[in-house]
């Protein structure tokens, strides 16, 4: 067994892809509408679905705008120099709201940015 995919809803999808791709270097690899039902679903990530966890956007058509609730936590991505990436995400305009540094009580370092839905999404520097 393993983790296939985690699924997030979307309010604007364009943009969404824009945002994983253009920022944390992620490719779509594929896209289908659902005419019928009103969404369409975009998988996004690192490598192929075969071999990798990737995440789904789901855009349902007649919806721009979803509560977060307080359940969801964030994704974690591991990224080799986090500093320069926070820089570039800030850059191009992304909610870097916890600047890179090291864990409360840690080495680790990290730092979370929030995508152009509210996801927060953890940053940790690889070892």
């Amino acid at each position: 067994m393993r983790l296939l995919h985690t699924m997030l809803r979307v309010g604007d999808l364009d943009r969404s892809i824009a945002f994983y791709t253009h920022h944390l270097g992620m490719q779509l690899l594929r896209k289908s509408d659902n005419p019928q039902y009103r969404y369409t679903l975009a998988f996004i990530g690192y490598g192929a679905e075969q071999n990798t966890t990737v995440l789904e956007l789901t855009h349902n058509w007649d919806t721009d705008h979803y509560d977060l609730g307080s359940a969801y936590g964030h994704i974690a991505i591991g990224v080799d120099d986090i500093y320069a990436l926070c820089a570039k995400l800030e850059q191009g305009g992304a909610d870097v709201y916890r600047k890179p540094g090291p864990v409360l009580g840690g080495k680790t370092v990290i730092a979370f940015v929030r995508d152009p839905d509210g996801y927060a999404i953890e940053l940790i520097e690889n070892k």
